[in-house]
């Protein structure tokens, strides 16, 4: 037998299987169901989950997408890896193999459905001309490229000419090339929040530009699938074409207001979205008998359905059923079908490694051209081309067709495997180590109210839970909104908790604004938090509102924030406090999620922080506010002191300035072992350096402010002891202030602080912050705690903080006139 016929044979069994009926019947024409199929389908997908979940647990820390570990569980089953050994080829016999590639394609086909509610049609129309003509860039040149590496693999393959003539009809050409082109969406959206750069400019285009991208690849593959079988090729393109063009003018206006009636009045039951799923195998099969793939089907049918609260609860209730179960089986039996080391073994390892490095170029190359015209440095187009690279679905199932109808070889089809494979696996892990948004910023020390000049502008990141933190943030804004001749720019960013569905990733960039569409209750504290921001911009000339939204788990959100903040240069991050006041003015837990995002943010902040503990602030155009300041030193009592002097200058605010001076005991060092540790921090926050900081700040105040208007005060108090600390306190409550604004207490290095500091609840808030905001202290006023950038994050345990110089953050890209918020929700209304 020679070569040319081994090639052929391998590619006919790689597409074909024998098996042997050894018990008909009448009803089954193969081996009973009950006693092989069902028990050998069960444990091979039981096995198949568990090697799933253990090598996506073991990649997670690389920040790899399910996808890669969903491909390399298959690979491992491959008859070049364990798929020979006793125990495997046991657990996946080769007559199971076509039983298990036919139920994966029902996993197959909700998977794609889940692809087709995450594209957003109006983003897609709206978009701008820069992700518009990256991604058409994208598309264009990889082809171009992708053919010409084709050409040159064939070239050097050492195969006889009859064989290698066969590969090299138009129809291996047209899938080899789109393979190229394709972009994974819903894979670049998972390794951006994975990595997050979701936030970033960097982000948002490659967000839109990979939607755009996968779009125009899905419209691609729609219509190159009719060429396979090379009849009646028009007749599938033309009744598709009249299919989908039903389904969009017929049958979506109705289904849209159905659905949306529905769901406003909470009709929805399981058995009502069991036939709403349904519809997706409908479509699939309806399309399937057009001459298309099933998937095409699916895809329409989920960009048919409307947004929204219904999405929301469609994904919750089946999304484990396709996308966690049987979606990772075709996944798997993509990698069984890999044949890449005999490749290697007949073709040389030299060649394949060529053609999986030249399969790195085209997306990078095209997005590096594309993102130059728009004057963006070649590192974020380098990133951007990487993400435009990963691949997703669509990718997989044209190899299985080309692989199915051999139209590319067995060469060919495992060298593009091993390519998806890697550049997807690469895309975060090169961007992770080369493009870290942290490296881009460098100390700034104006990063901090103190030391804002009176003419610039202030630039405000107000995080917000719900509504609520947002009327209650807009009292402190107006207060800080007080000099004419400086502008209030307020990003207003509220904080969703990811539910782990693919459509919830997608809320905080996907603007839906169709008023006729029952909303998540995300969205709908969304509408409410814009109005609330957009009313009060409307009232103020000289403030402008940008509302936003950020989707995460708790326990990273805070990095999200971080990266808004730089992105967005804000001077000052504005924080709710995790409880609220009740009618008894009684501050009341509502999550202590809130809390630890409070803290962590606190940790590494990029510019000033300050937590707001609303009591019930009340309206600053109906009442005088009174502020107190208590100043005891360090940096973070100057930035509150500076933030209350810029509050002074409105006209409706009191603002009086108390300075207590520690003597005796209340005045003694902290030589605890966790002080002395510190070396270089302790020399930098020298206690006399840091009076002397103090004194100078103070004395500009009082020579400035105090003369300036007669509704600012100052006093001096003396502090001996615990106890006088109490008591101060308990005096100046009597007075009644609207609002305490106090200083975290970063500097401090007295002992008194650090022993009462053991005793806190809310380490967050400080000392004198935490007993202010207690309870028990039976105040009923507001509370602003600021800690200024620029000394450190915080380590929040039961003893004193350790502070860690900060890193500044200078952002090399101004958001102001960027065209890269295009999937990144900017709510206006």
């Amino acid at each position: 037998m020679d070569d040319a016929q081994k090639h052929i044979m391998r590619s006919q069994v790689s597409g074909c299987y024998t098996t042997g009926v050894s018990n008909g019947n009448d009803i089954w024409q193969s081996d009973s169901v009950l006693p092989f199929f069902l028990p050998s389908f069960a444990a091979q997908v039981a096995f198949m989950l568990f090697a799933n979940r253990f090598l996506y647990y073991f990649l997670r820390p690389f920040n790899q997408p399910p996808l890669v570990a969903e491909i390399l569980t298959g690979f491992l089953l491959s008859p070049e890896i364990l798929g020979t050994t006793k125990f495997f080829s046991d657990l996946v016999p080769l007559k199971m193999a076509i039983t298990g590639d036919t139920i994966s394609y029902v996993g197959l086909v909700y998977y794609v459905f889940l692809a087709g509610l995450d594209m957003n049609l109006e983003t897609i129309i709206s978009a701008r001309k820069k992700a518009i003509s990256i991604a058409v860039a994208g598309t264009i040149i990889p082809m171009v490229i992708g053919g010409a590496i084709y050409a040159l693999f064939q070239s050097m393959l050492t195969a006889s000419p009859e064989y290698l003539s066969h590969y090299n009809a138009p129809k291996a050409y047209l899938f080899w090339t789109l393979i190229f082109s394709v972009t994974g969406f819903p894979i670049v959206t998972q390794i951006l929040a994975d990595l997050k750069l979701l936030y970033t400019g960097l982000g948002r285009v490659a967000l839109t530009a990979a939607m755009i991208n996968d779009f125009i690849n899905w419209i691609m593959f729609s219509l190159l699938i009719p060429f396979e079988h090379e009849e009646k090729v028009i007749y599938s393109l033309l009744s598709t074409t009249a299919f989908i063009f039903v389904c969009f003018v017929v049958i979506r206006p109705y289904l849209v207001e159905l659905i949306v009636r529905k769901t406003k009045q909470n009709e929805w039951d399981n058995y009502q979205l069991f036939f709403v799923v349904m519809g997706a195998y409908v479509c699939a099969t309806v399309t399937d008998l057009l001459g298309t793939h099933p998937v095409v089907g699916a895809l329409v049918y989920g960009i048919m359905l409307p947004r929204g609260k219904f999405t929301n609860m469609l994904i919750e209730k089946t999304e484990d059923f396709g996308a966690v179960y049987l979606a990772p089986l075709f996944f798997a039996t993509c990698g069984m079908r890999l044949q890449i080391f005999s490749v290697i073994k007949d073709q040389g390892l030299v060649l394949v490694v060529m053609v999986l490095f030249l399969s790195f170029i085209p997306k990078i190359l095209s997005t590096v051209v594309a993102t130059r015209f728009f004057g963006m440095p070649a590192l974020d187009g380098v990133a951007i081309g990487l993400l435009m690279n990963t691949k997703g679905v669509l990718p997989l199932i044209m190899l299985n067709i080309a692989w199915d109808k051999q139209i590319l070889s067995v060469e060919s089809s495992s060298v593009m495997m091993v390519s998806v494979l890697l550049m997807t696996a690469a895309a975060p892990l090169i961007i992770n180590a080369v493009y870290k948004p942290r490296k881009l910023y460098k100390l700034n020390k104006l990063r901090t109210v103190q030391n804002l000049k009176v003419e610039a502008e202030l630039r405000v990141l107000a995080c917000v839970h719900n509504p609520r933190h947002a009327t209650g943030f807009i009292n402190i804004l107006e207060a800080c909104n007080a000099i004419q001749m400086s502008s209030l720019r307020i990003f207003a960013l509220q904080l969703v908790e990811i539910t782990g569905t693919t459509i919830s990733l997608l809320a905080a960039h996907i603007n839906t604004q169709s008023c006729s569409e029952a909303l998540t209750k995300s969205e709908e504290d969304l509408e409410n938090i814009t109005l609330t921001f957009n009313e009060y911009e409307e009232r103020n000339e000289n403030t402008r509102v940008e509302t936003l939204a950020a989707v995460s788990t708790y326990s990273t959100i805070h990095q999200d924030i971080h990266t808004v903040a730089q992105e967005k240069q804000a001077t000052i991050i504005l924080l709710p406090f995790h409880k609220d006041s009740n009618i008894e003015s009684v501050l009341v837990t509502t999550n202590k999620a809130f809390q630890n995002i409070n803290q962590n943010v606190m940790r590494d902040a990029p510019c000033s922080v300050g937590i707001f503990v609303d009591r019930g602030l009340g309206s600053l155009f109906k009442v005088n506010l009174r502020i107190l300041v208590l100043f005891i030193g360090g940096p973070d009592d100057r930035e509150a002191l500076a933030l209350a002097w810029r509050m002074s200058k409105h006209a409706s605010i009191q603002l009086s300035v108390v300075r207590l001076y520690l003597f005796g005991q209340a005045a003694e060092v902290d030589s605890s072992p966790q002080e002395e540790s510190r070396g270089l921090l302790s020399t930098v926050l020298d206690c006399e350096k840091q009076r002397e900081l103090d004194d100078e700040y103070v004395n500009t105040f009082r020579l400035k402010a105090m003369h300036s208007k007669d509704s600012t005060t100052y006093s001096d108090k003396a502090v001996h002891s615990r106890e006088d600390i109490t008591q101060v306190l308990n005096e100046l409550d009597k007075v009644g202030f609207d609002l305490y604004i106090l200083g975290q207490g970063t500097g401090r290095n007295s002992s008194v602080f650090s022993e009462l500091m053991k005793w806190t609840d809310c380490p967050e808030l400080g000392v004198i912050g935490d007993m202010v905001a207690s309870n028990n202290f039976g105040s009923c006023s507001s509370l602003l705690v600021v800690q200024q950038y620029g000394f450190g994050g915080m380590v929040f345990e039961n003893t004193t903080h350790s502070q860690n110089p900060g890193q500044g953050t200078k952002n090399d890209h101004d958001d102001d006139d960027s065209e890269s918020g295009d999937v990144f929700v900017r709510v206006e209304q």
